[in-house]
């Protein structure tokens, strides 16, 4: 497992941006996929973005699609979310998630690292 600790969450007003990083620790790092996850209140936990080890591969969810962009830095050990064009829909806790390759990116039982989440709050 890698530890996971995500930072770049806020308020911002519908239409803006904001830039989630979230920060591993230990070697393997590289051996991970990477997926975000977010829950909103009442709501369950549901898959936004995943990442492949070197990068070369994204998967978005169909809601976020075309607004949010994954991208990792393996020589820094951090996995980013860009999220542009926010709206109220938006808003709710965001995870970082690592798992081993090979199972679906989409469900959240198949990472076994978990950050302790961000809050995001899209103002409309």
């Amino acid at each position: 497992q890698v530890q996971l600790v995500e930072s770049g969450g806020g308020l911002v007003q519908a239409g803006g941006s904001l830039r989630l990083s979230c920060a591993a620790s230990g070697r393997t790092f590289s051996g991970y996929s990477m997926g975000w996850f977010r829950q909103a209140p009442g709501k369950e936990r549901e898959f936004v973005a995943g990442i492949s080890t070197s990068g070369a591969n994204t998967y978005y969810a169909d809601s976020v699609k075309g607004r949010f962009t994954i991208s990792r830095d393996n020589a820094q050990n951090t996995v980013y979310l860009q999220m542009n064009s926010l709206k109220s829909e938006d808003t709710a806790v965001y995870y970082c998630a690592g798992k081993v390759p090979g199972s679906s990116y989409y469900y959240s039982s198949n990472y076994n690292s978990w950050g302790q989440g961000t809050q995001v709050t899209v103002s409309s």
